[in-house]
């Protein structure tokens, strides 16, 4: 995997990928923060070598090159997950070739489902910490020693700091932003009624399919890191009705805004 880093980074480079120092990756619908960035160079996933191919239909699958809040960032239009196939390496791989190329803080957002019925579709959950569901680690693999520490501590996997800071520039921007567990699960299939009150007994606020493999890589590289939801829908058991993926995708272009909000005042804060 050195190897592979390596070469995928230099490609970079040489495509004008300069000393990046915001990561950032943006979930399902919501791209719109591509439009706040002022773009230097950007390139599909196909083209890049070692990378992996976004397939689902939502997911751009563009990395992107620019300045944000007078910061120099890499964004990617367009996660992995593992319901498309890929593995954990795989889904994880963007956040090493980011690290490599010096980025300094890595944010995350999601589309999600509110498991905690005192959060409403349209909102924004921070995360304050997660439980891994999809039934493996990103790190178990041999050799990922020479990456850093095997046994990673991941007491508390979403920065402080950050964190702090968000709840800060939410406050000021008069945003509703509720903090939680995120529960990720393997999917695509979305959850039976009582799956949803499963999630709900072992502490989970909201529930998706994605974040945690790259949150827990971007603590193996002592990477900091902040994640956002943009809750979709309500997933409560008792009133559950037939899912429509194309209202979640709506929803989450209609909450984006706020998240937008959030990240640009935090980039210039940083």
């Amino acid at each position: 995997m050195i190897k592979y880093i390596e070469e995928t980074t230099d490609f970079l480079k040489e495509k004008g990928f300069e000393n990046p120092e915001i990561g950032i990756i943006l979930g399902t619908g919501l791209g719109q923060l591509i439009n706040e960035i002022e773009i230097i160079t950007e390139i599909s996933y196909n083209h890049i070598p070692n990378f992996p191919t976004a397939t689902v239909e939502f997911h751009k699958g563009k990395l992107i090159y620019g300045i944000i809040e007078g910061k120099k960032a890499v964004v990617m239009q367009g996660r992995f997950h593992l319901y498309e196939g890929y593995s954990l390496q795989d889904v994880t791989y963007p956040v090493r070739i980011m690290h490599k190329m010096g980025v300094k803080t890595l944010l995350v957002s999601n589309a999600s489902g509110a498991i905690n019925l005192n959060f409403k579709k349209g909102e924004l959950m921070l995360i304050d910490d997660h439980i891994n569901l999809q039934g493996g680690s990103p790190l178990a693999f041999k050799g990922v020693e020479k990456l850093g520490t095997r046994f990673t501590d991941m007491s508390a996997p979403y920065d402080q700091k950050i964190n702090t800071k968000l709840r800060a520039i939410a406050k000021e921007k008069n945003i509703n932003l509720h903090e939680g567990v995120y529960a990720s699960v393997l999917g695509p299939q979305l959850e039976t009624r009582a799956e949803y009150r499963y999630l709900k007994i072992i502490g989970a606020d909201a529930v998706g399919m994605s974040t945690v493999p790259e949150v827990i890589v971007a603590n193996h590289l002592d990477l900091p890191v902040a994640a956002v939801s943009v809750l979709t829908d309500e997933c409560d058991p008792d009133h559950l009705k037939p899912i429509d993926i194309d209202e979640i995708i709506a929803m989450a272009g209609k909450a984006e805004p706020e998240m937008i909000l959030l990240f640009k005042e935090l980039i210039k804060s940083l």
